[in-house]
């Protein structure tokens, strides 16, 4: 790497920690506050803590009469309660940015113009009791159901990554690619190859990246580098060492799209470690699905939604309609949906709780991180409860501590319900499935946590029937088996440990 290389890498690891250090130096504001309060007796001091103390008890009414999760409501008020100088603060810079207020205008004008482009959903044969998912997704969110087309499920990223170069290589008309990470390595340099060969062709070549996820994996003015091979480019929502609330609201999206006849979701990013070229936290398991026919169609207008709010464009999305017949029917039926953090509707949420409810013989999950507000995880004991067997997989190794240790203090209450914990042992799992009673699914990018469930752009698709259940039902069986059980004697009797998970426990959703 050249001198200017590492400049600019020392840089951005100097700009992740930004954020953090604002965060330090109020809390070190806080702790001196209430040390002058203490020891000086000064009426000014006093003053001050009567004026920080009224401003968070404001802050804290607002945003108990806020529409947001009781959860993320109840961290905001014990903060501004708590410490009025770090939580004040903190909530005034992350709430009231004009960035976030002109971001949602603009997407719910962009999401509007686009519900024209939708049949209603063709629900026919569909059990009876699917009905309601079809239509919240149809009524939400524009989201047809699809009879026509062909569903095959990966069960690791390399296999995954094996039928993408494939299909990309078929192109003919246009390539779009959203993604949370682009890293640089051997699988990006394979795709980029065949992306710089296809724009030569004159294929409409679009790649749309998040920054965060690619900020120390891609050069700092990448979508230039894109942009001089004739691939146009758009880095979503520029990092700036500030803080600000839109910061949070990351593209965790991973889309790929070709000539909207073929379509890829699912919880693999592009870089190395994904196809385990290069080992991070032991075997990476990942997962990944492939869509032909109509679907794709709605992968190719979400994929224009963002790109057409980022860059504040307007298209012809009906030009991206492939002509000619769909793939001929196979089993089951398949609805690809979106979520977004600027339109107050968890879309992502609301998918996971409709199979909960609905199940009546199993609920099987795969999860990189287990952090949910009470809603799920009193459904998810229900569910338990009533019968159903509630398995979830998480990772024994992690990517993050803190998260893991958040996750493991959900254990135990979930444990206790007769919900069925497993930790993979293998390495880190990184796939994000949920399957039910061989009748329903749902594979893409959304986790169980709070980021993914409230505060980032998500995608995913329902699979409803179908031989695909049978190969993820598979996976999850071959998954299990490499995987280890938890008891309830496995919960740590420590204390001190389950007084910091109970901390993290309350300030999950701020995580």
């Amino acid at each position: 790497m050249t001198k200017e290389g590492k400049a600019k890498r020392k840089l951005r690891h100097l700009a992740i920690f930004a954020r953090r250090g604002v965060i330090a130096l109020l809390i070190l504001a806080q702790v001196l506050f209430y040390f002058a309060l203490i020891y000086t007796g000064k009426a000014f001091i006093t003053w001050l803590d009567y004026l920080f103390t009224v401003i968070s008890m404001l802050i804290a009414i607002y945003v108990i009469n806020t529409d947001k999760k009781f959860s993320y409501k109840l961290s905001w008020v014990f903060l501004l309660l708590f410490a009025p100088i770090v939580g004040g603060v903190m909530y005034i810079i992350f709430h009231t940015q004009n960035v976030t207020i002109r971001a949602a205008r603009h997407a719910r004008l962009e999401y509007a113009s686009l519900s024209a482009l939708f049949d209603a959903p063709e629900i026919k044969e569909l059990p009876e009791r699917k009905h309601s998912l079809v239509n919240y997704l149809a009524n939400v969110g524009g989201f047809p159901l699809y009879a026509n087309g062909e569903s095959r499920y990966f069960p690791s990223g390399e296999e995954f990554f094996k039928a993408f170069t494939a299909e990309l290589r078929k192109a003919e008309k246009y390539i779009f690619l959203e993604y949370f990470i682009i890293s640089e390595g051997e699988l990006w340099d394979e795709i980029f190859e065949i992306l710089v060969q296809k724009a030569k062709d004159g294929l409409d070549i679009r790649v749309m990246y998040d920054d965060i996820g690619s900020l120390l994996s891609l050069p700092t003015k990448y979508p230039k580098v894109l942009a001089d091979k004739g691939i146009k480019c758009y880095c979503f929502n520029k990092f700036r060492p500030v803080v600000t609330s839109i910061q949070n609201n990351r593209d965790h999206r991973k889309i790929a799209v070709i000539d909207g006849k073929t379509a890829f979701t699912g919880g693999a990013n592009i870089a190395d470690e994904y196809v385990n070229k290069i080992e991070r936290f032991g075997h990476w398991k990942d997962c990944g699905i492939m869509i032909k026919g109509g679907a794709a169609r709605s992968f190719a207008v979400i994929f224009l939604q963002l790109w057409s709010i980022c860059n504040k464009s307007q298209e012809s999305y009906l030009k991206f309609y492939p002509t000619g017949e769909d793939t001929p029917l196979s089993q089951g039926y398949v609805q690809p949906y979106a979520d977004n953090p600027l339109d107050k509707e968890y879309v992502g949420e609301q998918v996971y709780m409709n199979i909960i409810k609905g199940a009546e013989k199993y609920l099987y999950f795969t999860t990189p991180y287990l952090i949910i507000d009470d809603a799920m995880l009193e459904a998810l004991k229900t569910a338990a409860k009533s019968g159903v067997d509630v398995r979830i997989i998480t990772p024994q190794k992690y990517d993050k501590k803190l998260i893991h240790y958040a996750t493991i203090s959900y254990y135990k209450e979930l444990l206790n319900a007769g919900v069925k914990i497993y930790e993979y042992t293998g390495g880190f799992i990184h796939a994000k499935v949920c399957l039910c009673d061989d009748e329903i699914a749902t594979v893409g990018t959304v986790n169980l946590d709070f980021r993914s469930l409230y505060l980032h752009f998500e995608d995913g698709i329902v699979l409803y029937g179908g031989d695909v259940l049978d190969s993820i039902k598979s996976d999850f069986t071959d998954t299990l088996a490499t995987a280890t059980k938890i008891e309830i004697s496995d919960c740590s009797r420590n204390i001190f440990l389950r007084l910091f998970q109970s901390f993290l426990r309350l300030f999950a959703p701020l995580i």
